[in-house]
């Protein structure tokens, strides 16, 4: 090429004391246009068709390769090969010039490969993201360290251009500097490790709704990365929190509850020992037209009838074995639960009663919704309390609360 061009120029007598640079000159403008020619080829031609191939398919995963512009960061790498390959060519009398230019071409070709295989890898994990498997395994971290070690080996790479040595010598100088680069990365390395046992271990996957008290937090994880964990709380706000904190301190992954069958419910009310009692004929004769608990009472009352009948014992509320109020309470809320249409019957259902308080005698609620919407959740729940605080009086039992200024109002005004 050099030779044709020389043979040109001296067809210019006038230029001849002039035909090295402008010999040089001419040579690199026709590298930069063959360059550019061979661009728009790549990128016009090559990079299209290839991209109507993938948009053609009937798979939309590799639409995600189009979308990260992959092929569109490759295709400036051909410009790249054109230049480094004739340049030395087109400068062969400034050999100095050609070798600096090599460099800056090199380097150049680096940056584009690493924003090409980091391009790639992100199409990699939009890919991933699309598959169940993700939200138990979620591989962020993994792909943080990979572009980590990515974007420090091109710095290897540029840094062993400039000073004209090989990277395997730069390698082989950071055995003494580990130690700095241990306390620099310090949170990445413990992040990554935490990333690992997390994955492993299948303790928190992405969309888990999760309870750190510690970091005030409370909602849905977004993001599983090589450093921190990002939850969106329930007031949208986002929280983030050190990876190696889910690993080193305690937290609540509600994920149980929401791959199992229901959500379960388990409230107390407190009970007044004062209105504890037996039941009579007449509070017999009452709870007998309540639906729920009619059978209960007869089955029940026919049972001890007949236990007191055989040993004898006189007809009264002290002697032998008697119904009491709280416990055909208990036996309306069992049945009560067991015909709510929005429990779920197959998980566990238990009415009991605690250990007596100061706040008088609990009987807790043990049971499932069926709903595990937070909002139905808490609805169904009130609802139930709600109708149990009601009904409490048809039973002739007085629920306890501690005294408010109202009641203290009437006491003072019975008493003056």
């Amino acid at each position: 090429m050099n030779t044709f061009i020389t043979q040109w120029v001296e067809t210019f007598p006038v230029l001849t004391p002039y035909q090295t640079p402008i010999v040089s000159a001419i040579g690199v403008a026709g590298v930069l246009l063959l360059s550019v020619l061979v661009y728009l080829v790549t990128k016009r031609i090559v990079v299209n068709l290839i991209q109507k191939f993938i948009t053609k398919t009937k798979s939309k995963l590799d639409d995600i390769l189009i979308e990260r512009k992959v092929f569109d960061r490759l295709s400036l790498l051909a410009p790249t090969i054109v230049i480094y390959k004739l340049i030395p060519f087109a400068l062969a009398p400034y050999p100095a010039l050609a070798q600096i230019i090599g460099v800056v071409v090199l380097i150049y070709a680096v940056l584009i490969a690493t924003l090409a295989i980091d391009s790639a890898i992100g199409a990699f994990l939009a890919i991933y993201r699309t598959f169940p498997i993700a939200k138990r395994m979620p591989v962020q971290s993994f792909v943080q360290v990979a572009r980590l070690l990515l974007y420090f080996i091109a710095i290897i790479l540029v840094m062993s251009l400039i000073i004209g040595e090989s990277p395997l010598k730069l390698f082989a100088g950071l055995g003494a500097m580990t130690a700095v680069l241990m306390l620099v990365f310090k949170d990445p390395i413990l992040g990554f490790v935490a990333g690992l046992q997390l994955s492993y271990n299948k303790m928190v996957n992405l969309g888990d709704w999760v309870d750190i008290p510690q970091h005030k937090a409370s909602g849905d994880i977004l993001e599983i990365g090589l450093t921190t964990v990002k939850v969106q709380n329930f007031d949208n706000t986002i929280t983030t929190v050190p990876t190696q904190a889910l690993i080193n301190e305690s937290f609540k992954n509600w994920r149980g509850m929401q791959e199992s069958g229901g959500r379960r419910i388990k409230r107390s009310v407190y009970v007044d020992i004062n209105s504890i009692g037996f039941c009579d004929k007449e509070r017999l004769a009452r709870y007998s037209k309540i639906d729920f608990i009619k059978d209960y009472i007869n089955t029940k009352q026919t049972e001890l009838d007949a236990h007191n009948a055989k040993f004898g014992i006189e007809e009264s509320l002290v002697n032998g074995r008697r119904i009491t109020n709280i416990g055909t309470f208990r036996a309306y809320i069992v049945a009560y639960l067991k015909n709510h249409p929005k429990i779920n019957q197959n998980l566990t259902l238990l009415v009991r009663q605690l250990a007596t308080v100061d706040s008088g005698v609990p009987i807790e609620i043990y049971a499932f919704s069926a709903d595990k919407n937070w909002a139905n959740y808490e609805t169904l729940q009130a609802d139930i309390f709600d109708h149990l605080f009601a009904v409490a009086q048809e039973f002739d039992l007085r629920l306890f609360q501690r005294p408010t200024g109202h009641d203290l109002a009437k006491f003072s005004e019975r008493h003056h």
